[in-house]
């Protein structure tokens, strides 16, 4: 079975999901949480709930809450504890809205009240570019000094980076359409789907390396083809155990955790489709190029 003559195909592919993901960064862009614009955070526990409200979505819930507070995020943790997220408040402040929401709504608890200034989010912001920048040249020339050779360093960054843009794309769409923001733990998520992007390519790779002192030859597509169906029943029987787990903490996890496991689950999909389909693809392409230069 000769999988790489498709490899026009899976660069379709690859662009179906691409390009939406790609056009709503650029005229979206993504909804940065306060961990990076700035604000207040308070993680609030309610005594009681007799009504068994909803937090988060009862209308009368948030009328009060906008009245004393301009918040942007309101997320419900359990029955009756909530999150709050928005503008930067200081503790009278504070004080002021547990006040209100204890009239209102009975003995709480503030379980958390945290404040991000505008200077320290910004900076923060400009930590998690230069990470990404560090992890990618990194790897490059991890790869390439492996490999002895650029074409793998640069293929394989570029298969990571299709895994990048399709996560961060799939962000975008959901901040634009859903209002979900990413913060620090989506930068963990981010850097994660990275290494495992890279980790699944350099295992077919490393066959490739295997079978070319093997069979020096055969033909590089031939090697390349052979190395892919050799090591796909592998990585997709070890992808499954992940994603099966991720999908779990999305469906049963908590609403702290849920956003974190989808990006890691949305990593974890692209990272095993890129290593086979993308990153195999653009080495052959890489080869015949520069063979018929």
């Amino acid at each position: 079975m000769n999988l790489m003559r498709y490899k026009n195909f899976y660069f379709a592919i690859s662009l179906l999901f691409l390009l939406p993901g790609i056009f709503s960064l650029i005229f979206f862009g993504l909804r940065p949480s306060i961990d990076f614009t700035g604000g207040s955070a308070l993680e609030i526990q309610f005594a009681q709930n007799p009504e068994n409200l909803v937090f988060a979505t009862d209308s009368g819930f948030q009328e009060i809450l906008a009245a004393n507070y301009d918040y942007s995020v309101l997320q419900s943790v359990g029955e009756a504890r909530v999150i709050v997220k928005g503008k930067e408040i200081n503790n009278q402040e504070k004080d002021q809205l547990i006040e209100t929401l204890e009239q209102n709504y009975g003995e709480l608890e503030l379980l958390r009240f945290e404040t991000v200034g505008p200077s320290l989010g910004s900076e923060l912001l400009n930590k998690t570019f230069i990470a990404l920048l560090i992890v990618a040249f990194s790897i490059t020339i991890y790869v390439w000094r492996q490999f002895n050779e650029l074409k793998y360093g640069v293929c394989a960054i570029l298969a990571m980076l299709h895994d990048t843009l399709i996560l961060l794309g799939a962000f975008s769409l959901l901040g634009y359409f859903g209002g979900v923001e990413v913060d620090l733990l989506f930068v963990t998520a981010l850097l994660t789907a990275m290494s495992f992007s890279v980790h699944d390519t350099i295992i077919v790779y490393d066959r490739i390396r295997e079978l070319k002192r093997r069979n020096p030859r055969a033909s590089f597509a031939e090697i390349a083809n052979a190395a892919v169906l050799e090591t796909l029943s592998r990585s997709i029987n070890n992808s499954m155990t992940i994603i099966i787990m991720l999908l779990t903490l999305v469906v049963l996890g908590g609403e702290s955790t849920r956003l974190f496991a989808v990006a890691l689950l949305v990593g974890a999909i692209t990272g095993t489709y890129s290593s086979t389909f993308t990153a195999v693809p653009l080495l052959l392409s890489w080869d015949r190029f520069f063979r018929k230069k």
